[in-house]
C-alpha cells in the first residue's frame, strides 16, 4: 500500500493505493450534528484530511454489549472485527480507480432495521466496483433513537422533527455530488444503493423532493417495493406519546434530554418498544411533511417516485419472502405502468455452502458486493460466477440504466402480463 494525495473543493486528502491501483478513502467527514439536529454539511478543511481509517459508526445497542456466535449476523458479517461508536458518525468511505475521468458513482446506504450497521462491516468494500471503472461509496448515519427519535419540542425548536438519519444520508449524498468530481467521478450518475433499511431508505429518497434530481438510478433489495403491511409508517404526531414516555422516564424536559448518557437513551427507547405493539415502528422514519411527504398509497397512484431505472430484488428464505419478493416485483412493474423508465427485478435463490440457512436475508450481499474471499464460507465456482455476474450487471445498470451486457445471461425488464423475474439459483442464472 502507498499513501497518495488528491485535491478536492473539500481540501487536501490523504488516501491509500493498494498493488492494484485501487484507492480508498476512508472517513471522509461529510457534516457535523449534535443530538437531534439536522446535519450541516462539513464545509472545507485546513491542512490536509487523514483518511487512512473508517469513522465512528453510529452508537447502537451493540455499542454496549458484546456480541456472540448466537448471533447469526454477527457471525456472518462481524465476527473478529473492531468497532468504534459515536454520536459524530458523519463518515463517508470511498473506493476508486487511480485513473479514472467522469466515473459513474455507486453511493450505498446500509441496512440494519435503522437500528444497527455502518458502512465498514466485514462484506462491504468497494474494490470489485473499483475494477470495474466505478467509484463506490458507503456512509455511516445516526440509528435508532438518535435519528429516528421526534418530539413536539423540537418541532417547535426546529420547525419539524424525525428522519434525522434521512437527512444524513441526503447530506451525503449532496458532499458527494459537490465533490466527487475531484475523485474522478461523475456527479450527474450516482445511483443510491440499499439493502433492507438501506433499501427502504433509497426508496425514501426516490419520493423525496428533498433528494430530486440528485440520483441517476437506485438499486434496492430486500426492502423497496409498494408496501401493504412491511415498511408502513406512522405520521409524525402519531409517534409523539411514544416518544414522550420514553423521554419523560429520563428527564423533565429538552435540556435534560439532550444531555442524558447515550446509553441510557438507548435501554429506554428499548424498554418503550418491547411494551408497546410494533414498536420497533417507532424508531423507524415517519410521514413528517417535509422529507416523506406521501402515503404507500400515494405511492401506487400518484407518480411520486424519481424518473430514473430502478433494479429490484430479494431472497427466496429472506424474511417475509412472498412479502419483499411481491414489493419488488410491484414496484418495477409500476414503472411501466406509469409510462416511467423501464426496471429490473429478480430473486436470489441461491442456498449459500456451510449451513442449511437457505438464501437468508442479507444473503446476497457476499455476491452483490463482489466480497466472497471475505465470507466464512466454502464458497464454489459457481458462487464466484455468481458474484462476478452480479456486480457485472449492476455495474452496467448503473453506467446505463440496463443491466445487459456482453457476456451475460439476458435480463428483461419488467413488463405487464411477464410474471418472470431474472432468478440466480444452485445450478442457473436466468429468466424464470
Amino acid at each position: 500500500m502507498k499513501k497518495i494525495i488528491l485535491n478536492t473543493p473539500a481540501g487536501t486528502i490523504r488516501g491509500m493505493e493498494d498493488e492494484e491501483g485501487i484507492q480508498r478513502f476512508a472517513g471522509v467527514r461529510y457534516a457535523y450534528a449534535g443530538r437531534w439536529e439536522y446535519p450541516r454539511q462539513a464545509g472545507a478543511w485546513e491542512g490536509i484530511y487523514e483518511a487512512d481509517e473508517f469513522g465512528p459508526a453510529s452508537y447502537q445497542n451493540r455499542a454496549f454489549r458484546a456480541e456472540s456466535d448466537e448471533n447469526f449476523y454477527y457471525r456472518e458479517f462481524r465476527k473478529g472485527e473492531v468497532y468504534t461508536y459515536s454520536e459524530d458518525c458523519f463518515f463517508l468511505n470511498i473506493w476508486k480507480p487511480a485513473i479514472c475521468q467522469e466515473a459513474p458513482v455507486i453511493l450505498y446506504i446500509h441496512g440494519g432495521a435503522f437500528q444497527g450497521g455502518c458502512g465498514n462491516e466485514k462484506h462491504f468494500s468497494g474494490e470489485a466496483y473499483a475494477r470495474k471503472g466505478i467509484i463506490f461509496i458507503t456512509c455511516n448515519y445516526r440509528l435508532g433513537v438518535l435519528g429516528f427519535c421526534s418530539l413536539p419540542e423540537l418541532a417547535e425548536r426546529d420547525g419539524h422533527t424525525g428522519n434525522y438519519g434521512l437527512y444524513d444520508q441526503l447530506t451525503a449524498l449532496k458532499w458527494v455530488r459537490e465533490n466527487i468530481r475531484a475523485f474522478g467521478g461523475d456527479p450527474e450518475r450516482i445511483t443510491l444503493m440499499g439493502q433492507s433499511a438501506g433499501a427502504m431508505s433509497v426508496q425514501h429518497h426516490c419520493l423525496s423532493p428533498l433528494s430530486r434530481g440528485f440520483m441517476s438510478s437506485a438499486v434496492m433489495t430486500s426492502g423497496g417495493g409498494i408496501p401493504e403491511t412491511f415498511g408502513n409508517y406512522y405520521r409524525v404526531e402519531e409517534t409523539w406519546d411514544f416518544w414522550k414516555k420514553v423521554m419523560n422516564s429520563l428527564g423533565n424536559g429538552l435540556e435534560d434530554w439532550l444531555s442524558v448518557p447515550v446509553q441510557k437513551l438507548f435501554a429506554a427507547a428499548g424498554r418503550e418498544a418491547w411494551q408497546t405493539e410494533n414498536g420497533i415502528q417507532y424508531l423507524m422514519p415517519v410521514l413528517d411533511g417535509e422529507f416523506i411527504v406521501c402515503t404507500p398509497e400515494e405511492m401506487k397512484t400518484q407518480k411520486r417516485q424519481a424518473r430514473i431505472p430502478y433494479l429490484m430484488g430479494s431472497t427466496k428464505d429472506d424474511m417475509l419472502e412472498n412479502v419483499l419478493d411481491e414489493m419488488a416485483r410491484e414496484w418495477a412493474l409500476l414503472q411501466e405502468k406509469q409510462g416511467m423508465v423501464p426496471s429490473y427485478c429478480f430473486r436470489f435463490d441461491r442456498n449459500l455452502p456451510g449451513d442449511d440457512k437457505g438464501a437468508w436475508h442479507s444473503s446476497e450481499l457476499w455476491y452483490t458486493l463482489g466480497t466472497l474471499g471475505r465470507c466464512w464460507r466454502p464458497m464454489t465456482e459457481w458462487d464466484y460466477k455468481i458474484s462476478d455476474t452480479l456486480v457485472s450487471f449492476i455495474s452496467n445498470f448503473v453506467r446505463t440504466g440496463n443491466p445487459n451486457g456482453e457476456g451475460l445471461p439476458v435480463w428483461e425488464a419488467a413488463k405487464k402480463g411477464d410474471h418472470r423475474v431474472f432468478v440466480v439459483d444452485d445450478e442457473t442464472m436466468e429468466m424464470k
